[in-house]
């Protein structure tokens, strides 16, 4: 199984995403063959293929950009084409200007025109099957569930709801209760049958065990018997991790976080971490000053107060301090306490609704990064008022806490933007993955994702 940061990702995805890389190329490196007036010689044909590469890489991250590699839910085929046009225009525009800066480049326009079409025919072909293949299941791996609680239902919700999950639930083992949901899958009762003859019976390759509590319920000779005769057993808790990329906050308990891999923060990742922090802060601030002071021109011009908003949040241990930000709502919008930010908030002036959706408004809190009182990447900072509130609410959120908080996160590129105790635990979920998962390159693989975010106004109010 391939995991990246922790996560899964099913083999066939990255197949997926191989061929389809390896289909432009050809089509591209074809054309160029094809309207090549003679055998090209050693030194061209490296030229031409370096091109194709070169538009490979461009158009892959387009579609990637396009969420065309996001194939858990089901898109129609006018959507998808829709998206592809938009994707490869993007992707032109970006070659235009690779190829102003480097006419070696180039690619001339017959053989680019013929490989775009050849491209969009051979993709689209592609596209059909492999969703064909989703729809049926085909290559997915079969589990049985052990529990009909809870947890197999949120991991019954994750694999059966997502179209390109990896897995295919062919059994759940457990008492049947109002309002749990098999999709047609069939429940056995505990006792009913063997583990061991089920997972013969249904082929399954995995025994998922979700059961809500394991005192006195858990089937070990059983269980060990399906694992000697090479069914993987996993638990409930960690396959949920890793097949979304959150921890299921409710259902984890204080020694599965003790005893767990992860959650180790060692003076290399937090030195790694500060250099990273400098660089990009540093970097950041270098490149958006001419926006930034654009932006401060137009908030003091368009209404009374500060340009900058400061207000106390908390970060890290507890500490308390000042996030400066661009003042994106009426002086007063607080008059009458502290409340959470609404969608449509008739308290956000013309100009702070744009660099809401723009993100330019978070721009000022680069400076408390290079003040050491954030990092680029971490937990969003959350106001002391909620903080107090939350925490006695919701379980291991001071958790949070022990790494600095960030400009961006693994919670903001995965959720949408949320403003509500509801949403603070959804995002707790994923603050706790990436505490427990800490690391600089999945810091890069964040920064990276927060760029489409930004491009695509995702989850900003």
């Amino acid at each position: 199984m391939p995991y990246i940061l922790g996560k899964y990702y099913p083999l066939r995805r990255v197949v997926f995403f191989v061929i389809e890389g390896v289909l432009i190329f050809l089509a591209l490196a074809l054309m160029q063959r094809l309207f090549h007036s003679r055998v090209p010689e050693a030194g061209m044909l490296s030229v031409q293929l370096l091109r194709a590469g070169l538009v490979t890489v461009i158009f892959q991250l387009s579609l990637y950009f396009f969420d065309l590699y996001d194939l858990n839910v089901y898109s129609s085929f006018p959507d998808t084409a829709t998206r592809m046009t938009q994707a490869f225009g993007f992707g032109c525009i970006a070659l235009a200007g690779v190829y102003y800066l480097f006419p070696v480049a180039v690619i001339p326009m017959r053989a680019f025109g013929s490989g775009y079409l050849l491209i969009c025919s051979l993709l689209a072909a592609w596209r059909f099957f492999y969703i064909w293949a989703l729809d049926r299941r085909f290559f997915a791996k079969p589990i049985i569930v052990l529990g009909t609680g809870a947890l197999a239902a949120g991991i019954s919700h994750e694999v059966i709801e997502r179209l390109d999950s990896g897995f295919r639930i062919v059994a759940f083992v457990g008492e049947a209760r109002p309002g749990f949901d098999t999709h047609s899958v069939p429940i056995y009762r505990n006792g009913e049958r063997l583990l061991d003859d089920l997972c013969r019976e249904h082929q399954a390759e995995a025994l998922i065990v979700a059961l809500e509590d394991r005192r006195g319920t858990m089937p070990v000779k059983e269980l060990i018997d399906c694992k000697l005769n090479g069914v993987d057993i996993a638990a409930g808790i960690g396959f949920y991790e890793k097949l979304t990329g959150k921890l299921m906050v409710e259902k984890v308990n204080p020694d599965w976080i003790i005893f767990s891999e992860g959650f180790n923060i060692s003076r290399v990742n937090e030195l790694g971490k500060r250099l990273f922090d400098l660089l990009l802060s540093a970097l950041g601030l270098a490149m958006a000053s001419p926006l930034m002071l654009l932006s401060a021109l137009i908030i003091k011009l368009e209404s009374p107060g500060e340009i900058f908003y400061r207000q106390e949040r908390v970060g890290r241990r507890g500490r308390v301090f000042q996030v400066i930000k661009f003042r994106s709502m009426c002086q007063d919008a607080e008059k009458d306490g502290a409340v959470w930010a609404r969608k449509n908030d008739s308290r956000v002036t013309r100009f702070g609704g744009i660099i809401r959706k723009l993100r330019i408004d978070e721009l000022p809190q680069l400076w408390n990064v290079l003040k050491g009182e954030m990092s680029f990447v971490g937990p969003r900072p959350e106001r002391p008022v909620f903080v107090k509130a939350l925490a006695e609410k919701i379980p291991y959120y001071s958790l949070r806490h022990n790494i600095k908080p960030g400009v961006t996160g693994w919670a903001q590129v995965c959720y949408p933007y949320g403003a509500s105790e509801e949403d603070a635990l959804r995002k707790l979920e994923y603050d706790l993955y990436y505490l427990k998962n800490l690391s600089l390159v999945m810091d890069m693989w964040i920064v990276f994702q927060t760029v489409k975010t930004v491009l695509f106004q995702k989850g900003a109010r």
